[in-house]
């Protein structure tokens, strides 16, 4: 047994470097070179365009660009609101302190009895959401080999409760409880992006998903489509 032993060793360390060399590959965003990039917005009016946002001078970085009073606030989610939830995102497009860090966090109010926030993902970031207040149902969709090609992950999360929604997985929220819910989520991305299944696939115009496409991949008529097209606001 004893001779063995570094055998065992030099596979367990082995497995360490890879693990190492492979968790940058697995982070949501790269990491940083530095103590701080409080990301310049002025940056956006160009010539220059990077993969997220230039640094300000750090000269004229001030406490205020960490800071953000917006999650404490709920948001209105009755008019003129569809679907009865509300995000309010701490992003690095409101906090440019943020900048570099992989790290945001969002806010988001759920009216009682049905409010939702639909299908949607984030391509850029896991999220995992704490439920402060009311009943969440809550869901994320994952592929199969099975002949049906999906699974649904769901459960009910009580106040309290936290729920992981993996990178880049469809996923929902509802509220089913009789009073309005608020849920914090955090993500390992300082822009995880969302994508909204029903404005990826109905409300994006020029170019838009063509209907006939959209009618075989839902095996429905090309009419019921295009009505559906017209429930949703054309940017």
């Amino acid at each position: 047994m004893a001779a063995k032993l570094p055998t065992v060793v030099l596979l367990a360390s082995f497995a360490a470097v890879i693990l190492s060399l492979a968790a940058p590959l697995l982070a949501g965003d790269p990491d940083m070179l530095q103590d701080i990039c409080v990301a310049d917005y002025k940056s956006l009016q160009g010539p220059l365009r990077v993969n997220g946002f230039p640094c300000k001078a750090e000269a004229n970085v001030t406490a205020e660009d960490f800071f953000f009073p917006g999650l404490g606030k709920p948001a209105d989610v009755y008019s003129g609101n569809p679907m009865g939830s509300a995000v309010t995102a701490a992003t690095v497009e409101r906090i440019p302190g943020l900048n570099t860090l992989g790290v945001s966090m969002a806010r988001v109010d759920y009216a009682p009895w049905g409010g939702a926030n639909p299908p949607h993902s984030h391509p850029r970031a896991t999220e995992i959401l704490f439920v402060a207040d009311g009943l969440l149902e809550v869901g994320f969709v994952v592929a199969t080999a099975a002949a049906s090609g999906s699974r649904l992950i769901t459960r009910v999360v009580p106040k309290g409760g936290v729920f992981v929604f993996p990178r880049g997985l469809l996923h929902y929220e509802r509220s089913v409880g009789e009073k309005p819910a608020v849920a914090i989520s955090a993500f390992d991305s300082q822009l995880p992006g969302t994508q909204a299944v029903g404005d990826a696939l109905f409300g994006s115009s020029s170019p838009a998903v063509p209907t006939d496409v959209l009618a075989r991949a839902l095996q429905v008529d090309g009419g019921v489509v295009e009505n559906i097209k017209s429930k949703f606001q054309h940017k």
